[in-house]
This record gives structure tokens, sequence and C-alpha cells, in this order.
């Protein structure tokens, strides 16, 4: 029986589990970065911004604040990146990490940007309860900022449907003109 096996019998918890118990706790713990590669739940860690609603009202329009900060919607058919189908790449409105590319998107017909799938490891979810039935909301991992929701009725090879709000994002072309 090797250790790691003897761990998880004794303690019922293994080595990721113990260190986001620590992380959680506000424990800091330095490891070698050849350890942290290893472990793959550690590699995409995003690094989060917190800024004041004061911040925010002065980087964001009054359309982003509402959507991005207070998890409003815009209007439907009220985004130009509706109907975008240049390459790149889509980030978010609020700090700029890139939530989806190009080739993630499909046009669903809602009037909304819509991807079947997502870069992995930058969004995050919760589950909504404003419109009485559950949703699943999801929201920049970087600054936590509310994009949309997603739906089971995309297309495949997800069967997913992330309808993002346009004025949570910015489109970047590939070829950086916009």
């Amino acid at each position: 029986m090797n250790r790691k096996t003897l761990m998880n019998r004794r303690t019922g918890i293994n080595r990721r589990q113990f260190l986001q118990g620590l992380a959680g706790a506000g424990c800091c713990i330095l490891l070698p970065s050849s350890l942290l590669a290893a472990d793959k739940g550690m590699q995409n860690v995003i690094e989060k911004i917190q800024k004041s609603e004061e911040e925010w009202r002065k980087i964001l329009t009054s359309q982003q604040y509402y959507v991005l900060r207070e998890e409003g919607t815009e209007r439907s058919h009220s985004s130009p990146l509706d109907k975008e189908y240049g390459k790149g790449v889509y980030a978010c409105a609020g700090c700029d990490l890139e939530l989806f590319t190009s080739e993630m998107k499909f046009d669903s017909g809602t009037g909304w940007p819509s991807f079947f799938t997502s870069i992995e490891g930058r969004l995050g979810t919760k589950t909504d309860f404003k419109m009485i039935l559950p949703r699943t909301e999801y929201h920049c991992a970087r600054c936590g900022g509310h994009q949309g929701h997603v739906f089971k009725d995309g297309p495949k090879p997800t069967g997913k449907r992330y309808c993002n709000n346009g004025v949570a994002l910015k489109f970047i072309p590939e070829n950086g003109k916009a």
C-alpha cells in the first residue's frame, strides 16, 4: 500500500483536498513550482482581482456595471457581438481575462452571443433562483463579473449554450485590429 492510499484511508481526504482546506483556512504554503505543476488541478489557477464598487464604477460603463457587478441582463439583440463572427477571442469586459474563442461561438437565435464551451478554468458557476426555477449562472473566474447563464440546449459536442451578455465581453480580433 502506498502513502497516498494510506493517507486517503486514514483521513478520508486526498492531497488536493488537504491543501485546499489549508488555503481556505487562511494558511499559506510555499511549495516548489515542480510540485505545483505536477498537480493538474493547480496548473490553471487564476489570480483573483478585487476592486471596490467605486473603482468598478470608474472603469465600467453604467451598462457594464449593471451586468457585471449587479448581475443584470442586457436587452436581447442589443449587442453587436451577437453577430460578430471574426476570428479572435472574447474577454471579460471587467478584467480582460480571455473566456471564449471564436471557434466556440454559434448563432443560437436568442439575440445574445452564445458559445458551446469556454476556455477551461476561466468561468465559475452558481445557482440562480431569480426566475423562480434554478438556472446556472456563470461569471469570470478572475474578477467575479457576471457573464450570463448556461443552458442544456446547445449544439454538439457539449449540448451546452453559454448565453452571454455582449456588454460583459470584449472581442479581440486575431489580427489585433478592432
